[in-house]
């Protein structure tokens, strides 16, 4: 005998279309034009911070960066509709989050100079340090989320992770520990289409990412990364019904960018993709949906622009002044310092040795 005994599917939403169109029926209620306009405030900040971060890893004034050009509308609509408690767990690309979440954009810049000072976050962001090793967030991020489902919290967990994370252990391990539990846990899936120079056709098999939540016993969507309101719509309705358990959220996008500064991406990919990318841009789509209501215009664009990048040179500076305290070494390795890092500490204040003597 055969028959079977279990189907699945998984479904795609789009909501934005490129020229700025929106589905009305499946637009957001409660994203007032007030909400969009700060939606692409937002998103433009994380691009505008963005390009100074590369401009001055290319001056020497910074170390190698990861950029997140293109990639605004994954990190600004998730960001937006999470709510006051709830937690986000990063992966290295989501910039755009901790700005969101208000996190003191010098910290920003002072991470990226090599400072670990710049990896602390203030309580009220509600985040986590980044994480540069592919997927070992997302254990942490489920054991989290676990957490709030027993002290009854009522909060989430959202937690981000790329496509070639997708393909880790660690991913799977996370997922597969949240269904089970119903843990409070949504999953960003930030498909940009590269891993490093490996393409998602070598990532793997599956038509979609998202499906990798059906062997998990969860929900999964897929959704376009370029369009901030399908990203938004999507992360919301996951938030209320984590009560429920976990989804996995696949949000297609593109690296415009490199890797990271140290990168060539025209060695592994066609240039005409990139080209074709460019047209598919979340900060352009929304911009013609505002402009076509009145909303949006070059001056308005350049009182944004201008503002925006005077607060983010104000924020440099603040970065470049900052002076570490040689103690951070020995006071930051483990949660209490141990005899033998004691002993170090003393013995390098006795002799001075940060001091040249």
């Amino acid at each position: 005998m055969i028959k079977e005994v279990f189907s699945a599917n998984i479904k795609y939403m789009q909501i934005m279309d490129e020229k700025g169109n929106v589905d009305a029926p499946l637009f957001p209620k409660e994203l007032s034009d007030q909400k969009l306009l700060e939606m692409l405030k937002l998103m433009m900040l994380t691009r505008n911070v963005d390009a100074k971060a590369v401009s001055l890893q290319r001056q020497g004034r910074s170390a190698t960066y990861a950029p997140s050009l293109g990639e605004e509308a994954v990190n600004i609509g998730t960001a937006m509709a999470l709510r006051k408690d709830d937690i986000f767990v990063p992966a290295f690309r989501q910039h755009g989050v901790y700005i969101a979440r208000s996190l003191p954009i010098h910290l920003f810049y002072l991470y990226w100079m090599g400072f670990e000072e710049g990896n602390v976050m203030p309580p009220e962001v509600r985040g986590f340090p980044m994480a540069v090793p592919v997927s070992t967030q997302m254990p942490h991020a489920a054991g989290i989320a676990f957490a709030q489902k027993y002290k009854k919290t009522g909060n989430a967990v959202v937690a981000y992770v790329g496509d070639g994370g997708t393909s880790e252990g660690d991913f799977y391990e996370a997922i597969n520990f949240a269904g089970v539990w119903k843990a409070p846990l949504v999953v960003i899936i930030q498909n940009n289409g590269w891993a490093i120079s490996v393409p998602r056709s070598k990532q793997s098999a599956a038509q979609t990412l998202a499906q990798k939540a059906i062997a998990a016993g969860i929900l999964g969507i897929q959704v376009d990364g370029n369009d901030p309101v399908a990203v938004y719509k999507a992360t919301s309705e996951a938030l209320a019904n984590s009560p429920n358990g976990p989804t996995v959220i696949e949000c297609l996008t593109y690296r415009m960018g490199m890797h990271t500064t140290s990168d060539e991406p025209s060695k592994y990919r066609n240039e005409g993709d990139v080209e074709a990318w460019k047209l598919k841009d979340p900060i352009l789509r929304l911009k013609l949906h505002l402009a076509n209501k009145g909303l949006w215009n070059e001056k308005i664009e350049e009182e944004v622009s201008n503002e925006q990048k005077e607060l983010i040179d104000k924020e440099v500076e603040i970065a470049e002044s900052f002076k570490p305290d040689p103690r951070s070494i020995f006071q930051h390795v483990y949660s209490f310092m141990p005899d033998v890092l004691k002993g170090e500490l003393e013995e390098s204040e006795a002799n001075g040795f940060w001091e040249g003597e």
